[in-house]
């Protein structure tokens, strides 16, 4: 079948990549994805397969034992993993964000002795910013970290943690004052903490608790978590970068990157919806001809693929723009806000096709139909895309009057 959403000027290396994980997606996550989703069961062949591929090292350095990969590469490969199981894709996205940071921000020690090992699969990476009060006002975060000898001392509760128990390295943004008279803004305040753990539940380290896994209607298989700190004590060289009141702008780095992931796994959920949604069409008859032959199923397809084709191009250009080393926040934004909400969309008109038979387990549009709300809140909502999307076009657009 052909196939939309093509991106142009790939390199050869681009699309041997893009051409093998495709394989991939289509024999070894497809036919499991529903199975494993309903029965919320983490894939672990799965993973185990991309980490063969070299998936979990795609962005880092070549001399850290990665890919070297661009952002719009990475992007593309979410897209198609998300294509087969959104889930599996944020498996992938949580780690690459965390080591994104890494080598970003990091310090030398802490680049050499996280990035290989991240790049062979062999820590998995997970951050956590948000908290039970706080949703979107990351200012508000109460999490704190002291200062004692060489060590740190944090307390608090952390929410919202992909890859929670699973992870072994959480880049934890919290509060801390040492250094920072009282009345400094809460942006300059706040600092990264390299966590290191066992994976798994209940304590995981002396001071760190991951409860469980919060139950969720879609996004299953990945664990989503809590973060219990009490007394947990960190080396001041797990600082990222070594130096505190740095953590907001580093994680904001990241979430940034972040989005133009969140808009990939859009598109690749929204691919998956417009395939299923042609291929039952053209399946289901009604009055005598199949339901694609209808002059309102195909406007439905015809609004369903331009979609599809435009939240690609915008997530491209986003990827793109970030690989050029230009600032690229308001694209991000665009994009992200733009391909979840046409997921959404797309995946919904796509249910309707399906007719009753989408309300059915048995059909694949039901399970995307639960996972697509995730993308509308994930790496901020709509409504903070729009903030920051208005404030950079005010910012370009400044009246001289």
């Amino acid at each position: 079948m052909a196939r939309l959403a093509q991106t142009h000027g790939l390199t050869d290396v681009q699309r041997e990549i893009l051409s093998t994980v495709r394989d991939f997606v289509d024999k070894e996550i497809i036919p499991v994805a529903t199975e494993l989703e309903h029965r919320d069961e983490y894939p672990q062949a799965i993973v185990d397969g991309l980490k063969e591929l070299g998936l979990f090292g795609l962005m880092i350095p070549e001399e850290y034992g990665g890919l070297g990969e661009s952002l719009l590469t990475y992007a593309l490969c979410v897209e198609e993993i998300a294509r087969g199981w959104m889930s599996v894709s944020g498996i992938i996205n949580t780690h690459f964000i965390v080591a994104y940071m890494l080598k970003q921000h990091g310090t030398q020690e802490q680049k050499d002795h996280f990035l290989p090992r991240m790049a062979a699969g062999d820590i998995r990476g997970a951050f956590s910013m948000s908290e039970p009060g706080l949703g979107s006002d990351v200012s508000a975060i109460t999490s704190k970290a002291v200062k004692d000898g060489d060590e740190y001392i944090l307390t608090g509760q952390k929410m919202w943690l992909t890859n929670g128990g699973t992870s072994s390295l959480v880049a934890v943004l919290v509060r801390s004052d040492e250094g920072h008279p009282e009345g400094t803004a809460p942006h300059r305040s706040m600092t990264t903490f390299l966590v290191e753990k066992e994976p798994g539940f209940g304590e995981v380290r002396p001071g760190l608790t991951i409860p469980g896994k919060i139950d969720k209607m879609g996004y299953k298989g990945v664990d989503t978590t809590e973060l219990i700190m009490d007394g947990l004590r960190i080396p001041a060289d797990r600082v990222l970068g070594g130096v505190t009141g740095r953590g907001f702008y580093q994680m904001m780095d990241g979430v940034e990157v972040g989005r133009v992931n969140v808009a990939a796994r859009g598109c690749g959920v929204a691919q998956r919806a417009f395939e299923l949604g042609v291929q039952y069409a053209q399946q289901r008859h009604t009055f005598g001809k199949p339901i694609a032959q209808h002059q309102a199923i195909q406007f439905k397809l015809a609004e369903m693929a331009t979609k599809v084709e435009a939240a690609h191009a915008m997530m491209v250009n986003a990827a793109r723009k970030k690989d050029s080393g230009e600032r690229n926040d308001l694209e991000a934004g665009m994009a992200k806000y733009l391909a979840s909400e046409y997921c959404k969309e797309v995946v919904e008109d796509a249910f309707r096709i399906h007719g009753g038979y989408g309300f059915s387990k048995e059909y694949e549009i039901e399970r995307l139909y639960r996972e697509a709300p995730m993308l509308l809140i994930g790496e901020g909502t709509a409504e903070i895309q729009k903030m920051i999307i208005g404030r950079r076009l005010l910012e370009e657009y400044r009246f001289q009057g």
